[in-house]
């Protein structure tokens, strides 16, 4: 079968999330033209969890993208940066951060947890009339993001050594971290510049499954997790032999077994077919309805 399966990377801190695919995809695949792509950019500055998804795989990297994540980030409040982050340049600087208290710190940050209406970053990959934010940005160009609707779950606070602090915090999908750290900032009257940044989890996946690039050269496809490992948060259905030749067709299952699910993770033994909706059908057995299926699946039955 061809290559198919997640790496979930400890991405290092100055590489692009492309330039990590690449670099997966090119080692893995040994020379093999490799179908791969992430689960949601994290930037250059940052390192963390990168799930990379390769082959078949890809076709699920949605359910990565909708993932909550946890973060611990570092924050400098005596700057601002054009970017939000050190690798931007300075402009602004503050005194104000010498009267901070923890007391005053902590109590901004509870008032920050909930749903918030978050303004992106100028300097981030959302597209405008086709063109990336950053890319006008960097060219000059007034910038005028809406704001979007997250969740912030919870923020720790792990760290205080003004003018800098540390936090985890566990958010929504489509969060900026350096749009909380400059918020954050303007509450308190100071700066809010990102100077450290790691991803520690993304949708639940637990932060011992990350590997780096040295051990990924030295394992190889050891790393690679099966495309079912990908949909473990999902209900299986199980198929017979028959039923799953019937499914990897694109025609619909009645099995007395299944349970109704919007989206279940469809399997037969062992082996991911890929996804479907499970509903009611005309008599009286539900019915499976493929959603996203796995063609290379055929070959292992």
């Amino acid at each position: 079968m061809a290559l198919s399966g997640v790496v979930f990377l400890d991405k290092p801190v100055g590489w692009s999330s492309r330039k990590a695919v690449n670099v997966v995809a090119r080692v893995l695949g040994g020379g093999r033209k490799t179908k791969a792509g992430h689960t949601g950019t994290l930037d250059p500055l940052a390192s963390g969890m990168l799930p990379i998804l390769l082959g078949s795989a890809t076709r699920f990297a949605a359910m990565g993208l909708e993932a909550e994540k946890v973060y611990r980030i570092t924050v400098d409040l005596a700057r601002q940066t054009t970017t939000l982050d050190s690798e931007g340049e300075v402009c602004g600087r503050f005194d104000g951060w010498r009267q901070l208290t923890r007391a005053r710190i902590s109590d901004q940050l509870a008032a920050m947890v909930g749903e918030m209406e978050q303004v992106p970053p100028a300097y981030s990959a959302i597209r405008i009339h086709g063109q990336r934010s950053h890319k006008l940005a960097r060219a000059g160009k007034a910038v005028a993001l809406p704001p979007r609707r997250v969740t912030i779950h919870r923020v720790d606070l792990l760290d205080l050594s003004l003018p800098e602090l540390t936090l985890e915090i566990h958010c929504s999908k489509g969060t900026y971290m350096r749009a909380f750290a400059r918020d954050l900032g303007s509450a308190l009257g100071v700066g809010g510049t990102i100077v450290a940044l790691r991803r520690l989890q993304t949708g639940g996946w637990e932060a011992s499954l990350m590997v780096t690039m040295a051990q990924l050269e030295e394992a190889g496809e050891a790393c690679l997790h099966p495309v079912g490992f990908w949909l473990r948060h999902l209900p299986r259905a199980q198929l017979s032999p028959r039923d799953a030749a019937r499914f990897l067709h694109g025609q619909r299952v009645a099995n007395p077994d299944l349970a109704p699910a919007e989206q279940v993770a469809v399997f037969c033994g062992a082996h991911c077919l890929g996804t479907g909706r499970v509903g009611a059908g005309r008599g009286s057995w539900p019915v499976l309805h493929p959603a996203r299926v796995i063609p290379d699946a055929e070959i292992a039955l």
